[in-house]
């Protein structure tokens, strides 16, 4: 079964990205996106939804939860989710300053995706 890597805002107020799961109309593997704001710029987490007490991304959320649906996802960011719910590494053509760490708990400076 194939899904869609999406940005999710939650009528919480959570930034969320998991699989998107439309026949079904649920968030699978859902991970929260945390801004910190730092000396350099904007900085990110992802961790899973239910930190500090699952330290895995897996679960679901149901779509009625969902405010709003991001249009677009940067690559960087799904490619980074991706590798933190599968515990794999997968190869990019680069990750347009980044560098590198933005991943499960790991921080990394996105301010220059913002900025695009």
């Amino acid at each position: 079964m194939a899904y869609d890597v999406k940005l999710f805002k939650l009528i919480n107020g959570d930034m969320v990205i998991g699989k998107w799961d439309a026949a079904n109309n649920k968030i699978n593997d859902p991970a929260v996106l945390q801004t910190i704001p730092s000396q350099q710029g904007v900085q990110m987490m992802i961790l899973p939804f239910g930190y500090p007490f699952d330290n895995e991304i897996e679960g679901e959320i149901d779509g009625r939860h969902i405010i709003y649906t991001y249009k677009n996802c940067p690559e960087d960011v799904s490619t980074k989710y991706l590798e933190a719910s599968s515990n794999l590494t997968l190869s990019s053509g680069g990750l347009g300053g980044l560098g590198g760490g933005l991943g499960s708990g790991n921080i990394s400076n996105i301010s220059d995706l913002l900025k695009k």
